[in-house]
């Protein structure tokens, strides 16, 4: 029988997938910053997006939950509340601080970068200390092939007769 490997070594090699859990609606800094009082639901709407939850008893109140899950970053939840008088937004609550959409993006990027970045671009100082280049030398001309050689060629059919 041929040996077997160590089982321990082979698990910790091998990770579980975990299942990616987003939930709700995401509000960002720019969203948040089209939005005014006296805004009708519609247009809140057409904003931020259908409401992740609307309660019968509190027909006034929008909530945007958003929450996440996601392997290689922290899990993040946010809660926005829109408040309405009727058809017309009263107030608007962020809970706090919102993520800009580059900030949202870059949080939730779970690749990793790596951190040695080559400059593409030479300072100053870099360009003058460089050799100048050789000079090239004179390249010698081909002599042209007669004419006659080049008339005389024949090529087969490209399709068949």
């Amino acid at each position: 029988m041929p040996d077997m490997p160590n089982l321990d070594v082979i698990s910790g090699l091998v990770t579980p997938y975990k299942v990616e859990v987003v939930q709700g609606n995401v509000v960002t800094q720019e969203q948040v910053a089209q939005i005014k009082t006296g805004m009708s639901r519609n247009q809140v709407r057409d904003i931020l997006g259908s409401p992740l939850l609307t309660d019968v008893f509190h027909a006034d109140r929008w909530d945007y939950v958003f929450t996440i899950r996601r392997q290689g970053t922290e899990p993040q939840r946010r809660s926005v509340v829109a408040i309405f008088d009727g058809e017309r937004l009263k107030s608007l609550d962020t809970g706090g601080e919102l993520p800009t959409e580059v900030a949202f993006v870059a949080s939730i990027d779970a690749t990793k970068q790596d951190s040695k970045i080559p400059k593409l671009a030479l300072t100053e100082d870099q360009l003058k200390a460089l050799k100048a280049p050789a000079k090239p030398v004179a390249a010698v001309e081909a002599a042209p092939a007669p004419a006659a050689a080049v008339s005389n060629r024949t090529y087969p059919p490209l399709e068949p007769n």
